[in-house]
């Protein structure tokens, strides 16, 4: 592994050069990037910066010069020793990515993908997205001077893309639907020779997700856990991250990873993997309308769904799914025991370990890994209702002691 040496199709194995292209032209497969051998070891990364472009060689960038970094990446891997003796587990880890620079994990794929643009000196980049993917390439894009255009249905409430525009980007209010504001990007993108992150990107683009991997097994100390907890939307993220750990085996950074068991967590209302998974069945059939308090995974047609089961039978895993409910009980949870506040991505995350955990499918010696991947601050509506409601008190401090206990 190295520098690129080829796009290579997921279904029929044809390779490419690392072009701008995202299918194959055989049999419309999606491709990934491949690498030629580096020499690395353990120690290459002891005095790295603190980002997860710390993987320099292992992600699809030839000179550093071209990288866009806003120090993402090398996020917290907490051991949660509260939770998990509140559910019962001796070794639980929160892998917080809430704190990345624009509060989630997309910063990794968003950076990894506006870095390529610019060493491939495309005019502008973009996205389809309302939510974290907005703001991650907005803000990757202002600090590398490309111009930006966010691509989403026009009816969408203002708030949920003052992030992104923040940034300077410019919004593109498609009327219609979700699908019709992706079907415009993707035409603009290939047409103007914009690099639609999410799209005709996406090859490089979801490089940067497998840096969860890399992180999680170096602040492991170089050791696979036993089980990752995976919020899944599109379903790209779980499968980066089973490609990080396969390709750090293969460099000999970590040992098996025969072992590692996987389990996909969605929002009842949105879990066309779990149905799928639960039905033993290869076809993900799409949900039409997402109903789920969890916005950010609500992807009613994921793109990597099958790759998602594939990944399940490959390594035992499980797929479950958690209503809104045990949604915002994870948040809450995960807030009180280990100071964590997560939007609801990680609410699912930490409602379907719960849930594991109590109808006895994880060991409670397991070394377990459970991903949050964006910050509460995203979507305070979806606790408000739970929270305690504010009474006045008079400026008196004997009636206040009194209150207070």
């Amino acid at each position: 592994m190295g520098s690129i040496k080829s796009l290579r199709c997921r279904e029929c194995g044809k390779e490419y050069e690392p072009q701008f292209r995202y299918v194959c032209e055989e049999c419309f497969g999606p491709l990934d990037v491949t690498y030629r051998e580096a020499s690395i070891n353990r120690h290459t990364f002891d005095l790295r910066e603190k980002t997860y472009w710390r993987y320099f060689e292992l992600l699809p960038i030839t000179d550093k010069a071209n990288v866009v970094s806003l120090n993402a990446g090398l996020t917290p891997l907490q051991h949660a020793d509260k939770l998990g003796e509140r559910l019962g587990l001796k070794n639980l880890y929160i892998k917080n990515d809430s704190v990345n620079p624009t509060f989630s994990f997309k910063d990794r794929p968003a950076g990894v993908a506006v870095s390529r643009a610019k060493e491939t000196k495309l005019k502008a980049v973009g996205c389809a997205s309302t939510g974290n993917l907005a703001s991650a390439t907005a803000a990757h894009a202002a600090k590398a001077g490309l111009p930006c255009y966010i691509f989403a249905p026009s009816d969408i409430e203002h708030v949920k893309i003052a992030q992104a525009l923040s940034y300077g980007a410019e919004f593109v209010a498609v009327e219609g639907t979700y699908d019709d504001a992706n079907r415009v990007a993707s035409i603009i993108g290939d047409s103007k020779g914009y690099g639609i992150v999410n799209i005709n990107m996406r090859p490089y683009y979801v490089e940067g997700s497998k840096t969860l991997a890399y992180e999680v097994a170096e602040q492991l100390g170089w050791e696979v856990p036993d089980r990752l907890i995976i919020p899944v939307g599109s379903g790209a993220m779980l499968n980066a991250i089973c490609k990080g750990f396969e390709e750090l085996h293969a460099l000999g950074l970590v040992g098996s990873v025969k072992n590692l068991k996987i389990v996909a967590a969605q929002p009842h209302g949105c879990a066309p993997v779990v149905d799928a998974f639960k039905r033993n069945s290869d076809e993900v059939i799409p949900v039409e309308r997402p109903e789920t308090i969890a916005k950010s995974l609500a992807i009613g047609d994921p793109g990597d769904g099958i790759y998602v089961l594939k990944r399940l039978k490959q390594y035992g895993g499980l797929a479950e799914e958690v209503g809104d409910e045990e949604i915002r009980d994870g948040i809450m949870m995960l807030a009180q025991s280990e100071g964590i506040f997560t939007e609801p991505a990680g609410g699912v995350s930490v409602g379907v370990l719960k849930k594991l955990v109590d109808e006895g499918n994880i060991d409670k010696d397991e070394k377990v890994v459970c991903y949050v991947t964006g910050n509460g601050l995203k979507a305070t509506e979806a606790i408000i209702g739970v929270l305690p409601k504010l009474t006045a008190v008079k400026p008196d401090a004997a009636a206040v002691s009194a209150m207070i206990g």
